[in-house]
C-alpha cells in the first residue's frame, strides 16, 4: 500500500489531483485491492470543498499468523503530515501489544510485529498511533485508532471432543443400518478459506462399516453380520480438513462396535470345555465323570491323559467324593499362542475283579476340547528394565532414550505413555505419550541424584485399565560444574615462637564432582597473598597442600589474626576454582608447641571487689543523666520562641549536595585558600566601618608571626579574632550578622597535617619516606605512603 501526502494549491489542482488525493488519504484493502474508505478517517473527507486534512496513512491491516521469519514482520507504515522530514516529529504506538508485540520507529512510522501472532489466542488488536513533538513530547495531531487483524493459517487439526466412541448394532442386521454418528470440530476460522471445512473417512474398518464424507453417519456396509463368529469391531475414523485436499490436516479416533445378540441359532450339546486365558495355574480347567454301574469301591475309577496337543499343559486327578475327573492347570494359558487344545482322557476302574476279565476292558475313553477364551491383557514392554545415560548439563528438552511396549492381544489397541510421578516426584522427565520418547524436563544435578529410577505405564488407549508397568534406570554422567572448597573448616594455631619454614597446617581439598581419572586438585596463594612475608604454600602434588611459615617472631600483641587466602584448582574441563580463606591465630605455645592461650592480648582489671564495681557503674549511670538533663535544657533554650517566616533567611544554612571528586579532585576548588592559614590576605577594607577588633597579642603588620609559633592555648583565638576581622572589612560581606564556618585543626604536631588538604593542588610526588623515622607509632603510615617494595602483611 502506498501513502502520499495530501496538499492543497488551489481548486484547479485539486480537481484534477482528486484521483491521486483519493489513493494518498485512504486505506487500500490488502485483500480486495479495492480503493475503500478508512474506518477513521474524517466523515467528510469525500467532500472536496470541505475535506479536512487527515494526518494517518496507513498500508496494511492484516497479519498472518504464526509468522516463523528470522526478522520482525512488517505490518505497515504511519505517516503524519505534520512530519516534514526534519526529525522534529516522532511517532509513538499504544494500544494491545503496544511495546510487547507491536513496535513502531519513531522516525519513520514503520510497524512490525516482533511476536508470533496466534489468531486463536487473539483476532485482532486495537491501536493507537500518535505524532508527538520530539522536544516537548506534545502531540502535534490527535490520536488516531486502527485495528490489525490476524490473518488464519490452516495450523489446528480437525479433533474429535467425543471420542472414542462406543457403539452397538443388532447382528445379521441390513444393509446401510445407521451405527454411530461422529464430530469432528476444527479450531481455525470457519469464515476464511477451507481451512474449518472437514470431511470424514474410514481408516480401518472395510469392508464391514462405511462413513457419510460430510455427516460422519457410520453405516453396516455388509448384510448378516454373525455374532457367533465375531462380535466386536474396532474402526478408525478420519476427519481431515480442507475439504479433504491435499496439504490438509487430519485427526482420527476410534469407534468400537459391538453386535448384540440375537435368536438365530437352535440348542445343540457339544463336548467342549472354555477356560479363560487369565486362568492360573493349578486351577480347575473342567470336570468330567464316566458313568457305572456298580457303587462303592466298584465304582472307583482313575482318570489320565492319554494323548493331546499340549504335553505338560494338563493333569487329570479323581475327586474321591464324586468319583469325577478333575483336570487341571499346569501352565499359563496364551490365546495368541494357542487357542485350543484336544485332550484323549481314560477312565480306568480301579479295582478289577479278574474273574471278569472277559466281560470286556473295564476302562472307557473320550475326547475333550479345551478352548481358551481371549482375555483383554496389559501391554508388554519390549525391554523390561531400560538403562539409559543423560549428561549432567543436558538442557531441558533434550531426549534421552525411548521404551517401547505393544498389546498383546489381537486388537492391538494403540499404546500411551506416562510417568509414574511417585518415581518422579521432583518432575525431572517427560515421556512423550504416542512416541514413548523420555526427555529431561527440569535442569539435572548428578550430585543431587545420579541415578533416577522411573517406573512406564503402558496404557490401552481402548482400554484405560489395562496398565503395563516398565523400568527405566537413568544414569546422570557427571559435568565439571563444582569448584573444589576446603575438605574442613580448619582451625590454624601459630605459636609465637615458630620458626621459618615449620609447617603449620596441611590442607586438603574435596570437588561434589566424580571425574573418572580421579581428583587432582591444585593449590596456590590467592593473588595479593602469593608475596607475603609471613607465609608460603608448598602444594605436595597428592591433592594436599602445606602451609609454611617465612619468617619467626610472630606476637599475638601485634597481630592476633592472619588470613591467609588459598586458591585451589581442579582438573576438569574447563578447571574450576575457588578461593578459600583460611585463619591462623597466633598463640602462646609451651616449651612442647601446645597452645596455652590464643588471640588478642586481654586486659582486665584486677582487684576490684563487686561491690567497687557496682559502686563505678552506678557513677558512670549518674552522669550519663546528668549530661542528658543538661543538653535537653539547652536545647529547649535555643528553640525560638516564635517561628520566622520561610522568606528570612538572613541566618538560615543552605544545604547544596553537590558532591565533589574527593581528595583527589584538585581541579574543582582550590583547596590550599582553604585551609592554609599562613597565606597573606590583602583585604579591601570598608569605607563605612571602622573594625574594632582586639586581640590578646599584638603586632606589628609587617612582622606578624605564623600560627605554628604561636602559644597552643593562644591559635584558635587568634585564629577566630583573624577571621571575625576579615569578615568585617569584606567590602561584600552581607549587612547582617551570618554564619562563617571554618575547619581549623590547630597547628598540630611537630609533623603537621598529614591530610591531603594542605598539600598543593598541583599534581606532585611527595616522598613520605621521613615517616619511618618518627617512631612505631607511625609504622603503619609509613607502610602505606612510603616507596619501599616490601609486601604489606595480611591482616
Amino acid at each position: 500500500m502506498i501513502g502520499e501526502k495530501c496538499h492543497y494549491h488551489s481548486l484547479a489542482l485539486l480537481a484534477l489531483l482528486f484521483p491521486l488525493q483519493e489513493r494518498s488519504c485512504w486505506g487500500l484493502n490488502p485483500s480486495s485491492g479495492d480503493l475503500e474508505k478508512s474506518p477513521h478517517s474524517d466523515p467528510d473527507s469525500w467532500d472536496v470543498l470541505h475535506r479536512n486534512r487527515r494526518s494517518w496513512v496507513w498500508n496494511q491491516f492484516f497479519v498472518l499468523e504464526e509468522y516463523t521469519g528470522n526478522e520482525p514482520l512488517y505490518v505497515g507504515k504511519l505517516h503524519s503530515d505534520v512530519d516534514k522530514g526534519d526529525g522534529k516529529v516522532k511517532y509513538v504506538l499504544s494500544g494491545e501489544g503496544a511495546t510487547s508485540i507491536f513496535t513502531i520507529d519513531e522516525n519513520t512510522g514503520d510497524i512490525h510485529a516482533t511476536k508470533r501472532l496466534d489468531r486463536e489466542a487473539q483476532a485482532y488488536y486495537t491501536l493507537q498511533a500518535q505524532a508527538v513533538d520530539r522536544l516537548t513530547n506534545l502531540p502535534v495531531e490527535p490520536k488516531s485508532e486502527f485495528v490489525v487483524k490476524v490473518q488464519d493459517i490452516n495450523d489446528n487439526e480437525p479433533k474429535f471432543p467425543d471420542g472414542p466412541y462406543l457403539a452397538g448394532v443388532p447382528e445379521m442386521s441390513p444393509l446401510g443400518t445407521m451405527v454411530v454418528q461422529v464430530v469432528a470440530t476444527d479450531a481455525d476460522d470457519p469464515t476464511y478459506g477451507n481451512s474449518a471445512r472437514v470431511v470424514y473417512s474410514i481408516e480401518h474398518g472395510h469392508p464391514y462399516f462405511s462413513v457419510e464424507p460430510k455427516t460422519g453417519v457410520i453405516r453396516t456396509a455388509l448384510p448378516n453380520m454373525d455374532r457367533e463368529t465375531r462380535d466386536q469391531y474396532v474402526l478408525v475414523i478420519q476427519a481431515k480438513d480442507m475439504v479433504g485436499q491435499m496439504g490438509g490436516l487430519s485427526g482420527t479416533t476410534s469407534v468400537t462396535v459391538t453386535l448384540t445378540d440375537v435368536n438365530d441359532n437352535p440348542p445343540r450339546f457339544n463336548y467342549q470345555y472354555t477356560v479363560l486365558e487369565s486362568l492360573l495355574v493349578q486351577s480347575v480347567v473342567a470336570r468330567i465323570k464316566a458313568a457305572d454301574a456298580d457303587i462303592g469301591s466298584n465304582a472307583e475309577m482313575d482318570y489320565r491323559i492319554m494323548d493331546g496337543d499340549g504335553p505338560g499343559m494338563f493333569n487329570i486327578t479323581t475327586d474321591e467324593d464324586t468319583q469325577e475327573g478333575v483336570i487341571m492347570l499346569l501352565k499359563p494359558l496364551d490365546f495368541e499362542t494357542k487357542s485350543s487344545f484336544s485332550l484323549r482322557i481314560e477312565a480306568t476302574n480301579r479295582n478289577i475283579d479278574s474273574n471278569f476279565l472277559s466281560l470286556g476292558p473295564f476302562s472307557d475313553t473320550t475326547s475333550v476340547k479345551v478352548t481358551v477364551e481371549d482375555v483383554n491383557e496389559p501391554p508388554v514392554f519390549s525391554i523390561p528394565l531400560s538403562k539409559m545415560v543423560v549428561s549432567e548439563d543436558a538442557k531441558v528438552g533434550t531426549s534421552i532414550g525411548r521404551v517401547s511396549a505393544h498389546d498383546p492381544d489381537n486388537s492391538n489397541s494403540p499404546i500411551r505413555y506416562s510417568i509414574d510421578r511417585n518415581t518422579d516426584l521432583e518432575r525431572f522427565f517427560n515421556v512423550d505419550a504416542l512416541s514413548g520418547v523420555i526427555s529431561t524436563a527440569k535442569p539435572l544435578d548428578r550430585e543431587a541424584n545420579s541415578v533416577h529410577n522411573l517406573t512406564i505405564f503402558a496404557i490401552e488407549s481402548h482400554d484405560p485399565t489395562q496398565i503395563g508397568k516398565g523400568i527405566t534406570l537413568i544414569t546422570v554422567l557427571d559435568v565439571n560444574d563444582n569448584a573444589p572448597v576446603f575438605a574442613i573448616d580448619y582451625e590454624t594455631l601459630l605459636c609465637e615462637n615458630a620458626i621459618p619454614g615449620q609447617v603449620i597446617q596441611t590442607i586438603s581439598a574435596v570437588d561434589k564432582d566424580e571425574p573418572l581419572s580421579g581428583h587432582r586438585f591444585y593449590f596456590a596463594l590467592a593473588g595479593p597473598a602469593a608475596g607475603n612475608l609471613n607465609f608460603t604454600l608448598r602444594d605436595n602434588k597428592d591433592n594436599t597442600a602445606s602451609i609454611l611459615t617465612k619468617r619467626g617472631g610472630f606476637r599475638r600483641r601485634e597481630q592476633p589474626v592472619y588470613r591467609l587466602p588459598v586458591l585451589i584448582v581442579d582438573s576438569g574441563s574447563p578447571a574450576l576454582s575457588s578461593t578459600n580463606t583460611l585463619s591462623v591465630r597466633v598463640c602462646d605455645c609451651d616449651s612442647d608447641g601446645v597452645a596455652l592461650s590464643c588471640g588478642a592480648v586481654a586486659y582486665t582489671a584486677t582487684g576490684l571487689s563487686t561491690g567497687a564495681l557496682l559502686a563505678i557503674l552506678g557513677c558512670i549511670i549518674t552522669l550519663l543523666v546528668m549530661v542528658l538533663l543538661i543538653v535537653t535544657m539547652r536545647r529547649r533554650r535555643k528553640e525560638p520562641l516564635i517561628l520566622e517566616e520561610e522568606r528570612d533567611i538572613r541566618e538560615n544554612i543552605v544545604r547544596y549536595d553537590d558532591e565533589g571528586g574527593g581528595e583527589e579532585d584538585t581541579e574543582a576548588f582550590d583547596m590550599v585558600t582553604l585551609r592554609n592559614l599562613n597565606v597573606i590576605r590583602d583585604p579591601n577594607v570598608r569605607r563605612d566601618v571602622t573594625p574594632d577588633t582586639p586581640t590578646f597579642f599584638h603586632y606589628p603588620s609587617a612582622s606578624r608571626p605564623s600560627y605554628k609559633s604561636l602559644p597552643d592555648n593562644v591559635v584558635f583565638r587568634e585564629f577566630i579574632w583573624e577571621r571575625l576581622k576579615d569578615a568585617d572589612v569584606d567590602p561584600s560581606a552581607p549587612p547582617y550578622d551570618s554564619l562563617q564556618t571554618y575547619a581549623f585543626e590547630g597547628s598540630g604536631s611537630v609533623a603537621e597535617s598529614l591530610s591531603s588538604l594542605e598539600s598543593l593542588s598541583t599534581d606532585s610526588d611527595q616522598n613520605y619516606d621521613y615517616l619511618s623515622n618518627w617512631g612505631p607509632r607511625f609504622k603503619k603510615l609509613a607502610d602505606l605512603y612510603g616507596n619501599s617494595d616490601s609486601t604489606t602483611v595480611l591482616s
